[in-house]
Order: structure tokens, then C-alpha cells, then sequence
């Protein structure tokens, strides 16, 4: 084989590499990103029910039902528009409270419960994610809520 066909054939198998090796990448970034939904957009049919997302809004007051050992809990969250269900299984983060901002991870269950894999709370009065502004607000943008730089 000559130089230059040995050259072409090692610059198709590199771009070849290169392509499947991006392919990869990307599929795995595909199956990993997790979207954020308002109450109101789950009970609208625009959250997934084939993967994991988030949901967030404030955890309605009265909602909190801990189990006994207390690593069981249901919870409503919403958006002060519609009311979401939620069920969650571990130790909660010490910010939760009724009241507080809070964005779940997990999946929807039976019965529109949605059955999270971890929660979080909002851990600064001043910052809010512009997505759960939105959702909260009405569509509307609400100065003061973004992240502070």
C-alpha cells in the first residue's frame, strides 16, 4: 500500500473514532439531563413519565406527614396554582420546612404522586431559580431573583 492510501485510511478510522466517541458523549448527556416542571406543567402533561425530573415549588403549609422513624415523608408541593403530592424515603436536608422552596428529583408515580429520589431546599432567601420564579409568579419575571454574581 502506497504512502498516501496508508495516510487516508488512518485519517477515515480517526474521523470514524472521533465520531462514535462524540456519539457516546452525547447520548450519555441525553440520559443524564434532568428538566424542571412546575405542579401546574405536570398536571398539564408536559413532564416526562419515562425518565426522572424535577419538580419545585413551596411545600404547602400543614402538608408534612412524617412516618414514625421519621425517614418517611408525603408532602405537597405547589406552585400556588396546583397542588403535586410527593413521597420521599431518606433524611431530608435540615433547610426543609413548610413554607420553603424546595425542588424534588424522581419520577412520577401512580396517581399523580410523585415519588422523589432526593429533595432539596432553597438555601437563600434571595436567590431562586428563574424557572420556579416563573412557575411561581405567574410568568412572570420577578427582579431580584436571579443568581447573584
Amino acid at each position: 500500500m502506497k504512502p498516501r492510501y496508508k495516510r487516508l485510511a488512518v485519517i477515515v478510522v480517526s474521523v470514524a473514532g472521533l465520531t462514535v466517541a462524540a456519539l457516546f458523549v452525547l447520548n450519555a448527556f441525553r440520559s443524564n439531563l434532568v428538566f424542571f416542571y412546575s405542579p401546574t406543567e405536570v398536571f398539564e402533561g408536559k413532564a416526562p413519565l419515562d425518565r426522572p425530573f424535577r419538580i419545585g415549588g413551596l411545600v404547602e403549609k400543614g402538608s408534612v406527614q412524617r412516618s414514625p422513624d421519621g425517614l418517611k415523608v408525603n408532602f405537597v408541593v405547589t406552585d400556588l396554582n396546583k397542588r403535586l403530592p410527593v413521597h420521599y424515603e431518606g433524611a431530608l436536608p435540615d433547610l426543609f420546612r413548610e413554607g420553603q422552596g424546595v425542588v424534588a428529583q424522581g419520577r412520577l408515580g401512580e396517581g399523580k404522586l410523585f415519588v422523589a429520589k432526593e429533595v432539596l431546599a432553597k438555601h437563600d432567601e434571595n436567590y431562586m431559580p428563574p424557572e420556579a420564579a416563573k412557575a411561581l409568579h405567574g410568568g412572570s419575571f420577578v427582579p431580584g431573583n436571579q443568581a447573584k454574581r
